[in-house]
């Protein structure tokens, strides 16, 4: 059982290992994100004072509405992870609470084979030989 507590601990720390990693990740992807998104808001605000007779007016037109949708996929894209970075950072919480709940179980079952095995069988061996030990033997035996 203890082992099995340990196995359990052990995968928890890589699942949370692999969330650190994974929310690195989407940070990474969010700041490059954010960069390509001021670059396109760059490029927008140096084609606008641009005298349209320079350019044909219809490309000008249809680049200035492709740089916009573009912008706004980004921005979509951008919510996105931001909400996928909160689920994650929730996700973080809970595992690590459940992380906890298993360290105090792994304790407490510690705690119960040092006071209900160990001594069991200690004070078993030697209540033949010393009068109060079969006290103690039997205050082991009705508490665990």
């Amino acid at each position: 059982m203890i082992l099995l507590l340990l196995l359990l601990l052990l995968l928890l720390l890589l699942l949370l290992l692999l969330l650190l990693l994974l929310q690195l990740l989407l940070l990474l992807l969010l700041l490059l994100l954010l960069l390509l998104l001021l670059l396109l808001l760059l490029l927008l605000l140096l084609l606008l004072p641009l005298p349209l007779l320079l350019l044909l007016p219809l490309l000008l037109l249809l680049l200035l509405l492709l740089l916009l949708l573009l912008l706004l996929l980004l921005l979509l894209l951008l919510l996105l992870l931001l909400l996928l970075l909160l689920l994650q950072l929730q996700l973080q919480l809970l595992l690590l609470l459940l992380l906890l709940l298993l360290l105090l179980l792994l304790l407490l079952l510690l705690l119960y084979y040092y006071c209900c095995y160990y001594h069991y069988h200690y004070y078993y061996y030697y209540y033949y030989y010393y009068y109060y030990y079969y006290y103690y033997y039997y205050y082991y035996y009705y508490l665990c």
